[in-house]
């Protein structure tokens, strides 16, 4: 079989998806203090790892092919993939890999700086084994909520083009658990070094995660007017979220941030990732103006309700999934002349459908997080130490540093006496000064 156009992107899609999780390293890691830098960008990378290595043994053969009562594929009918070898079937196992990855590495934020990186690489293969694969099997597989499977027969087929929840609300449910089982950081809305060590790696982070999510949403195209439609929504949610935010930042605390920027436009990619292929760009604009708005309020309930959400995985991906998954019941275009959102005539069949979804997502997502965190809270331990926290998980958990603090910007002079230089007693504390001053 000869490769075509449509090959070709695809691989290229897989490809800018799969960069999307060093990009939200970097997102993550500049969200984080300097002494667990390492350590955020470390947990997007073994996602990455274990999830490729699950996926080929079992996890695709759980999102596809014939499935256990609507819920999950059987994990031995492509074990290894050993029977899709000559098949262009490889490409779709691949490019589903990246949504895997992506998806878990998404939760990591939520447990910034106080996490055990054992206890993360353990929770990983779990959680995509029980709560991602059935979730993607459910809506995409031939599942429940796919063409023909119960849920849908009694509430209607459901959208979620590119993951509103599959990805989104499942990684936010679950970021929303982990987080209140994991607890609070030491000195949460009270310490000030809790705050962003690295805006630029957020603002390249964010550039990245724009420029992969053209494969995520669009990687699945099957028409030159669907990619059209998919690129400009793709192009615009995003765009309008970030402005949206602006202004709101503007209105609630006096000024536009750059954090507020680089925020607002992870809101409007989430919010049309269920949509994308299924609204207008008019839409789209009108979509992201209010995820922008909405998840920049969001995200400051977290010190209302005491959660330590640390890098706001729960007021933007589970905010933003919510509200573009639950907008296609309004927004959603006809196909056909037939069904389409409230809007546009539809009634509110497609509404309902979404509403299912979205409550069967935050069951699965929710319960299944719950049992999972638990049991590894109480065998190995979710948390390091309060010693381990306060002198940095970098340190810690990965025995690095992200930056040399005492080598740099300490008045070292190449052209002065190397004398005047030589270490003193003292030195080891300065030294240590100078990085707690940076965390």
């Amino acid at each position: 079989m000869e490769i075509t156009a449509q090959h070709v992107w695809l691989m290229i899609s897989a490809a800018m998806v799969l960069l999307m999780t060093p990009g939200l390293g970097l997102f993550y890691g500049g969200m984080t203090r300097a002494k667990a830098a390492l350590n955020m960008i470390m947990m997007s990378f073994i996602s990455a790892g274990i999830v490729g290595v699950v996926w080929v043994l079992w996890g695709y053969s759980m999102t596809t092919g014939d499935g256990v009562l609507g819920l999950f594929g059987n994990p031995f009918t492509s074990f290894g993939l050993q029977n899709l070898m000559g098949s262009p079937d490889l490409l779709k196992a691949g490019y589903s890999a990246t949504f895997a990855i992506i998806t878990v590495a998404l939760i990591s934020g939520a447990i910034a700086d106080r996490a055990k990186f054992g206890a993360w690489a353990l929770f990983v293969p779990v959680w995509i084994t029980v709560i991602y694969c059935p979730l993607a099997y459910m809506i995409w597989g031939g599942g429940l909520m796919s063409a023909g499977g119960a849920v849908t027969e009694i509430f209607g087929q459901v959208i979620d083009f590119a993951g509103g929840a599959v990805v989104e609300i499942s990684s936010g449910t679950a970021a929303l658990v982990l987080a209140v089982i994991v607890g609070q950081r030491h000195g949460f809305a009270k310490d000030p070094n809790h705050r962003p060590h690295n805006l630029p790696f957020i603002m390249l982070g964010a550039a990245i995660l724009w420029f992969g999510w053209f494969g995520f949403n669009g990687g699945a195209a099957t028409s030159v007017e669907q990619a059209g439609l998919i690129w400009i929504n793709t192009l615009v949610a995003p765009a309008a979220a970030m402005l949206s935010w602006l202004v709101t930042e503007k209105v609630r605390h006096g000024h536009p941030t750059s954090l507020g920027a680089a925020s607002g436009v992870v809101a409007g990619l989430v919010a049309i990732t269920p949509s994308c292929a299924n609204i207008s760009p008019v839409a789209a604009i009108g979509l992201g103006l209010v995820a922008g708005a909405a998840c920049c309020v969001f995200v400051d309930l977290k010190y209302r309700f005491g959660l330590d959400d640390s890098l706001d995985v729960v007021g933007v991906h589970l905010g933003a999934g919510l509200i573009g998954t639950l907008s296609l019941g309004l927004i959603a275009l006809p196909v056909n002349g037939q069904g389409g959102g409230l809007f546009y005539g539809g009634g509110v069949q497609q509404l309902i459908a979404q509403t299912a979804a979205v409550i069967i997502t935050l069951l699965l997502s929710g319960v299944g997080t719950a049992v999972i965190a638990r049991i590894i809270n109480k065998t190995v331990g979710f948390r390091v130490s309060h010693e381990a926290e306060t002198a940095g998980v970098d340190l810690s958990e990965h025995a690095e540093t992200a930056y040399a603090f005492g080598e740099i910007g300490a008045g070292f002079n190449p052209l002065r006496h190397a004398a005047a230089h030589i270490p003193t007693a003292a030195a080891p504390a300065e030294r240590h000064a100078k990085e707690d001053s940076f965390a």
